[in-house]
């Protein structure tokens, strides 16, 4: 690593969200997590009932919008809470709980057009599951794209099919790369989502799942810590069978493996997690994010590691 790309990666050890926003938009864009009032597959019955085991009440949105409100209220809403801390002009469009393709493509097209169409909102990002990306959504998508930079988010977790067995993901590997194929045809930005410390995933699984995602056309990744919350299933299985989960030096050891395996081109859009206090179970430190990222930026630095180191061997 140069000092060039020290000054790229604005004096971080990788290639950052905020890095990648800048470069892209010219100035610092700020998410606003809205809530589309869809439910998942792997809720209603479609593929199960239960969800993946980790997945709390409100489908990972936990800090996203209010549904009862339309999309322009969300953004509203999002807008005054951001405006009250910082001078914020810019945003990206973020539709967060649940899966957020999982619906008729008629209101898919409503409520994509409503945050695309304010003029504020730069982008607009869409978590989903790669099996809910049929021919008339990914159609709808490349419009859409040719409006506003689209971005997907994929909840992949890992590569390994036992574990994903286990979790309860709900589709088999060949559909995320599918998926991947498919959106990259159309020119759509592709972010994944992986989860670390699984159940009974090691170091080298863990690796193994950024080695797979440095072999495919994606553009992010949202590298977390598995959080064992109240009312999923994970905790039941928890309180009855302990698992291990490590403590903050543990985390930041894997994490900084991770990160110097991977491709340096594609952008850390997350590092840690950000679960609700009042549910988590387990590990409570990671409550105090910034101490977890101040403490990994310091690891990086003691021990020379960066994005890519270990990529290129």
């Amino acid at each position: 690593m140069t000092q060039a790309d020290l000054g790229r990666w604005g004096g971080r050890r990788y290639y950052s969200l905020d890095c990648c926003l800048r470069e892209t938009f010219g100035e610092k864009v700020y998410k606003i997590t809205l809530n589309g009032g869809m439910s998942c597959p792997n809720r209603d019955g479609h593929i199960g009932t239960g969800g993946c085991i980790f997945c709390s009440a409100k489908g990972s949105g936990d800090f996203a919008g209010n549904a009862a409100l339309s999309v322009t209220e969300q953004l509203a809403e999002g807008k005054k809470a951001l405006l009250a801390k910082r001078p914020v002009h810019s945003y990206i469009a973020y539709f967060q709980a649940f899966t957020n393709t999982y619906a008729p493509v008629s209101y898919l097209e409503k409520i994509f057009t409503e945050a695309i169409q304010d003029p504020d909102v730069r982008a607009l990002s869409i978590a989903t599951r790669p099996d809910c990306l049929g021919s008339d959504v990914l159609e709808l998508l490349e419009r859409l794209n040719r409006i506003k930079p689209v971005w997907v988010e994929l909840g992949l977790q890992t590569i390994h099919e036992e574990t994903a067995r286990f979790i309860r993901r709900g589709y088999s590997l060949d559909v995320f790369d599918r998926a991947v194929a498919d959106l990259r045809r159309l020119g759509i930005t592709v972010i994944v989502h992986v989860i670390l410390f699984l159940p009974g995933e090691t170091e080298d699984r863990m690796l193994e799942t950024v080695d797979y995602l440095n072999s495919r056309d994606i553009q992010g990744i949202k590298l977390q810590l598995l959080h064992v919350l109240e009312g999923t299933d994970l905790a039941g299985i928890y309180r009855d069978h302990p698992f291990h989960t490590p403590d903050m030096e543990e985390y930041i050891r894997i994490l900084g493996r991770c990160i110097a395996r991977l491709r340096p081109d594609i952008a850390v859009h997350r590092l840690t997690g950000d679960g609700p206090k009042d549910l988590l179970i387990a590990p409570l430190w990671t409550g105090a994010k910034r101490t977890v990222l101040n403490r990994l930026n310091q690891y990086l630095k003691e021990n020379d590691l960066w994005q890519g180191k270990e990529y290129y061997g």
